[in-house]
């Protein structure tokens, strides 16, 4: 009897031993990972498909390490998304499209009696003229010349001609094209003074008083750029 209580004693003991080393090594319990089986070396024990084994008792892990892979929460970092590409255009400059303006200019260049060249005020007259139809888009000059009623008829139509003549001459010399001056004489025909005036034939009075009949009338009209 005493002998066969050595041997259950015993028997008992290896038994224990047994199972402290099957409880140490077979199932090693880690911190993170309660319920991963280990081998001797801690390394995680997988099954023919690779998958890690875990123990019959308590939940299984979201993640084990050894494993699965595994970043500590604290070192997770958000990316942005790549933002998407910005592009600058610049937009074409837009030119504004010229306005134009209608104008339309005129003068009138006085003449002596029974003469047909300029006088000075005449030539300034003419310079002025040209000078604000620079840049005009028409396409003639009208010039017609006039005479008093002093005289034979057919005299003073021929004056009125070289008086209109004088003009485009003048204005041509300025740089004005001559097909765009066109010319016409009226004589006598259209005389500024009524027909009750200057009634005196032949005086320094009737002279003075028909001044205005002696004349030449330069008239034009266009378009052109609107000046600021």
């Amino acid at each position: 009897m005493r002998i066969t209580s050595i041997k259950q004693s015993s028997l008992a003991a290896a038994c224990a031993l047994a199972l402290c080393v099957l409880s140490g090594t077979a199932v090693a319990q880690q911190p993170d990972e309660k319920t991963i089986v280990t081998d001797t070396s801690g390394s995680p024990v997988k099954s023919s498909s690779g998958e890690c084994v875990h123990s019959t008792f308590g939940p299984t892990p979201l993640w084990t390490m050894g494993c699965h892979p595994y970043l500590p929460a604290q070192m997770v970092q958000y990316v942005a998304p790549a933002a998407a590409p910005y592009y600058f255009v610049a937009a074409a400059a837009v030119t504004p499209a010229p306005a134009y303006e209608k104008v339309a200019f005129n003068t009138n260049i006085f003449f002596d009696s029974d003469r047909s060249a300029l006088r000075q005020a005449g030539r300034d007259s003419l310079d002025e003229f040209v000078r604000k139809i620079q840049g005009l888009e028409a396409e003639s000059i009208t010039a017609t010349g006039y005479s008093d009623r002093m005289g034979d008829d057919a005299v003073n139509q021929a004056l009125s001609q070289k008086r209109v003549d004088s003009v485009k001459a003048y204005l041509v010399a300025k740089g004005i094209a001559s097909h765009r001056v066109l010319t016409g004489a009226k004589g006598e025909s259209r005389p500024s003074t009524f027909a009750g005036e200057c009634k005196d034939a032949n005086t320094v009075k009737n002279v003075a008083c028909m001044q205005s009949d002696r004349h030449v009338y330069v008239e034009v009209s266009g378009t052109r750029i609107a000046k600021e």
